[in-house]
């Protein structure tokens, strides 16, 4: 997690991602869809303090890494 993302909004957005599981899903299905609200959030949060680049900026970035 992200230094500056708030425990309490990622405990909230947890405790209802986990509220919408089925009683049957496994530990696994509830890591992954806790680490994903995590991604999610720690994402909005780049996005509200301008830490984002365009498609074609990663498209180029990706065409570098594989010319490597």
């Amino acid at each position: 997690m992200r230094a500056g993302m708030k425990i309490d909004q990622l405990r909230d957005a947890t405790i209802e991602v986990i509220k919408n599981l089925p009683e049957t899903c496994s530990l696994e299905e509830i890591m992954y869809e806790i680490n994903f609200t995590a991604q999610v959030l720690e994402g909005l949060k780049d996005e509200v303090e301008g830490r984002v680049i365009s498609t074609s900026e990663l498209l180029d970035k990706v065409s570098q890494w594989k010319s490597k």
